[in-house]
């Protein structure tokens, strides 16, 4: 007997899959933290842990509940949950653990919450397929991926939490790599394409990754690879922290008030270096990818008297190819798998460079999307014809200051649907937290 084909499944029934995996994601990173440490603060320019816990289910609820016509039923959690905020200079938060609710409460609100959007969102499936009242599925969009955004957010904050003040967990397998001499690559003078078209059918984008434009490249050299641990490592030891003409004056600034001069995910030895992994502490990975601040890879490039990448030049090394036509991944059109790059929540902590061949780019430039942000030189600045997105319109806005820098790329923690070639990614450069690595260029 002949089986009936099964219908696709609609989009509101695929955006609704898609929430669910992204409520998992966050779930998992609360669930490795021990219940005394749910009060602490890692990062001191961010909030306790406790905020993130409702603030993930209040910005779902403060962007939904009207389109789906849903009443409030806690209005002061919607509005203590409901912004998150950017690291600061100077002033850090104040608050005390006692300021804020309990745990069961916040889960209280969290599992009330869920239940009213999820038979909302359900229901305006099930009337229009085509979420008419969600935008067209982009509100949906909106809160998936800034669930991804604060999943990684998380992972950092997290990084930063002692080890005892979580559930450990094994170290996964380090793939095969073998050892590779500095390389750099030479690419040609030739055409970026930054940014998405508006009206495009193709994946969803933040209002920054507007407008589709080109930018013309001239020509320039590239490294290979991420600069490593080992590498940076040359530079520490040449007194890189200690050489005034290599910084800016702010980076200057910042440098000399640390305690450490040294990465942030590095531990100082009497003799030796050691590493943070999430979960363990480890002999300092000379082959790992260096995760620094702006102000660190800028003084490392100037060292060699090299410079960070432009975001155009970024965007040349990554999607161009030998003949001119530009590819929507490094490896080409396929879809990100394991076997192209460390990324999409696979691991905890970096690879060695250059572990995945099968991801490099046309001119064999290794590692573009994956294993860790790329810092580049270019101020975040809105494209031409930018619109700040009308239900969220200080996303991007809020932070064309001229004090923040554009990353590409992506992370060990960072969700395969923001591996898209428009993506941006932007934080100031005194802020050494986040998974960001970096490359030079020469012209």
């Amino acid at each position: 007997m002949k089986t009936a084909a099964v219908a696709p499944s609609s989009r509101a029934d695929q955006l609704y899959a898609r929430l669910q995996e992204a409520r998992a994601r966050s779930e998992e990173l609360f669930n490795i933290v021990r219940p005394a440490a749910l009060y602490d603060r890692p990062v001191s320019e961010r909030h306790r842990i406790i905020f993130y816990l409702g603030h993930l289910e209040a910005f779902d609820w403060n962007l939904l509940s009207e389109p789906l016509g849903l009443s409030a039923f806690d209005s002061d959690f919607d509005k203590l949950f409901a912004f998150g905020i950017d690291p600061v200079e100077g002033g850090l938060p104040t608050d005390e653990p006692g300021d804020w609710p309990t745990v069961d409460r916040v889960r209280g609100y969290n599992t009330r919450l869920r239940e009213k959007l999820d038979a909302a969102i359900r229901a305006a499936g099930a009337g229009d397929p085509g979420l008419a009242s969600l935008e067209y599925g982009r509100l949906l969009e909106v809160a998936i991926e800034h669930r991804l955004m604060h999943s990684e957010t998380l992972c950092y904050m997290l990084h930063q939490l002692p080890v005892n003040r979580k559930y450990g967990q094994p170290m996964a397998t380090l793939p095969p790599t073998q050892p590779h001499a500095r390389r750099r690559m030479k690419i040609p003078a030739g055409t970026a394409t930054l940014g998405l078209a508006r009206g495009d059918e193709g994946p969803f984008g933040w209002d920054n990754e507007f407008e589709k434009h080109r930018v013309e490249v001239p020509a320039f050299a590239i490294d290979a690879n991420n600069v490593t641990n080992g590498d940076y490592l040359r530079f520490i030891r040449d007194g890189g922290y200690e050489r005034r003409n290599l910084w800016s004056d702010s980076g200057w600034g910042w440098i000399t008030s640390q305690e450490h001069r040294c990465p942030s995910f590095w531990i100082p030895g009497e003799d030796s270096w050691s590493y943070r992994t999430m979960f363990a502490e480890i002999s300092l990975p000379l082959d790992w990818p260096v995760y620094v601040s702006h102000d660190e890879a800028s003084a490392y490039a100037r060292w060699l008297g090299k410079e960070l990448p432009s975001e155009a030049e970024w965007h040349r090394a990554a999607y161009g190819t030998c003949s001119g036509v530009e590819r929507e991944y490094p490896w080409g059109a396929e879809a990100p798998a394991a076997r192209h790059g460390n990324f999409d929540f696979e691991r905890w902590d970096p690879v060695p460079a250059g572990s995945y061949p099968e991801g490099k780019s046309d001119f064999g430039v290794a590692d573009l999307v994956g294993n860790g942000w790329e810092w580049t030189r270019t101020i975040f600045a809105p494209f031409a014809g930018f619109q700040p997105f009308s239900f969220y319109p200080g996303y991007s806005a809020n932070f064309f200051d001229g004090k923040h820098f554009v990353m590409k790329g992506g992370s060990p923690r960072t969700a395969a649907c923001m591996l898209r070639r428009s993506f941006r990614n932007w934080f100031q450069p005194h802020y050494p937290y986040v998974y960001a690595t970096f490359r030079c260029v020469e012209h």
